[in-house]
């Protein structure tokens, strides 16, 4: 029987990289965002069989039910859903930070998420299906300029925690990705289009890639459906954890 990947933020990053590594291995995926042309090429690339196109902006809480609710026939039984559209926006302390971009973090990273998670709870409690949520080391240790991006990851991984608390006895299985630096569009859009300053960070850091945290979705998506990863925090080896700051009077 093919099992079916629901997956978020699948037109870049993470997100296309895990529809990719799903659909490889035989799956069947829904991949959602907002460019329609790059879910295009994914279903050019393993055809309409294997990948189906649902192109909404995660925000827009009607679009979204709209695009489930059209599911084909072989597409609509969820057996994994990624959570993975997310952002961050700015790098400002907070007290210069936009408030415009805080509420858009907050609306993607935070009540996106928790509203697809609750429309498709009743197909995967029905399926004993896996919830994998994408969140970040952000929310974990603070950083400067972290701010609110922090606070929706750090929601994002106790949300996942309390979905394993509430989902215990239904057979579904519930995870916290929380990768650290990895190379993607992500510092582009947090720059809003800063080529300079996303290469600078990445530049002689090795970091992750896309590929490899799909790989791991992948391995924890299909795990013997008695084991349970609650979270897995995933750093390059060139990244550690940052030290505390100390401000002293001159």
């Amino acid at each position: 029987m093919t099992s079916t990947l629901l997956v978020t933020g699948a037109t870049s990053g993470f997100g296309r990289a895990t529809a990719d590594r799903f659909a490889s291995a035989g799956w069947r995926v829904v991949a959602c965002g907002r460019r329609a042309e790059r879910l295009q090429a994914l279903v050019d690339a393993h055809g309409a069989e294997r990948v189906h196109a649902a192109a909404f902006d995660v925000r827009d809480a009607d679009a979204m039910a709209a695009a489930i609710d059209a599911l084909p026939d072989g597409f609509r039984d969820i057996d994994v859903l990624v959570n993975n559209a997310g952002l961050a926006l700015g790098t400002a302390p907070a007290q210069r930070a936009s408030l415009e971009d805080w509420r858009t973090m907050i609306d993607t990273n935070v009540a996106a998420l928790a509203t697809l998670t609750h429309r498709l709870l009743p197909v995967l409690i029905a399926r004993r299906g896996v919830i994998v949520n994408v969140s970040s080391v952000a929310g974990v240790y603070p950083y400067p300029g972290g701010n609110v991006y922090g606070g929706t990851k750090a929601f994002v991984s106790q949300f996942s925690l309390g979905l394993r608390a509430d989902l215990h006895g239904t057979g579904v299985r519930v995870t916290a990705i929380e990768p650290g630096m990895a190379e993607t569009e992500f510092t582009l859009v947090r720059t809003h289009g800063d080529r300079t300053a996303s290469d600078a960070l990445y530049r002689g850091a090795r970091p992750m890639t896309a590929e490899d945290i799909a790989e791991q979705i992948f391995h924890v998506a299909t795990l013997p459906p008695h084991l349970n990863i609650n979270r897995l925090e995933i750093m390059p080896v060139s990244q550690s954890f940052a030290g505390f700051q100390v401000a002293r009077d001159e």
